[in-house]
């Protein structure tokens, strides 16, 4: 929170975040494609179909991409009322109780006295933070990133219909591409979590299997 009023360096968007976008596009096509009558489809119902996942996840896309701006934009005011309150506190004892509100609990509880002095003295030294929360450009390359990863996620799980005119035969195909980019994502996401990548890629395969099931049953 603090490194990112300094650090226009930062990484754009984390693993994890990367994720969470592709998951995110995959599970708004799947809604579109696992509710299409592919036995009674002709041709134009395709492509019908296929407007409307390139709809849904333009309109998704977008959307993620402003809440992520507003995210940041959200984080940098309390990064600089933080730094302020910091600032302002009469004694050492105030100082740590503005850092373990925004610190992670489990390293504030490690963190001894001297070393929350230290950091109290090294926040005192940053330069004085803006009046007001900006968006820097670093944000919008990164906003523009969530809107292509939500988005460019639906096209391994639609080509099949752009390429095989027996609509069955497209949506099986499609739908094991879209299993197998599941347990891909959840392989990534168990590593990067610290849990088993197999057994969270078979999680999250039937995991996003049932988000699907409860979106279009929802009339989603």
């Amino acid at each position: 929170m603090f490194t990112s009023l300094t650090n226009p360096s930062e990484r754009l968007l984390d693993p994890m975040e990367r994720i969470s976008e592709v998951l995110f596009g995959l599970i708004m096509v799947l809604t579109v494609t696992c509710s299409f009558s592919a036995a009674e489809a002709d041709r134009r119902q395709v492509r019908d179909m296929l407007l409307a996942s390139v709809g849904c996840n333009l309109a998704w896309g977008s959307i993620d991409a402003v809440f992520y701006l507003l995210s940041r934009f959200s984080e940098r005011g309390r990064g600089i009322l933080a730094l302020r309150a910091l600032r302002k506190a009469a004694n050492l004892k105030e100082a740590k109780a503005v850092l373990c509100a925004f610190l992670p609990p489990l390293l504030a509880s490690a963190l001894t006295p001297t070393e929350f002095d230290l950091m109290h003295q090294r926040l005192n030294e940053l330069p004085e933070p803006p009046s007001r929360p900006q968006l820097n450009r670093d944000d919008w390359l990164a906003a523009c990133g969530v809107f292509l990863l939500v988005f460019l996620s639906i096209f391994p799980v639609v080509i099949p219909f752009l390429f095989v005119s027996d609509a069955k035969l497209a949506l099986r195909i499609s739908n094991g591409i879209a299993i197998l980019m599941l347990f891909i994502s959840g392989y990534a996401f168990g590593r990067h979590a610290g849990r088993r990548p197999w057994l969270t890629g078979i999680a999250m395969v039937i995991i996003g299997s049932v988000l699907v099931g409860i979106t279009i049953g929802a009339g989603g």
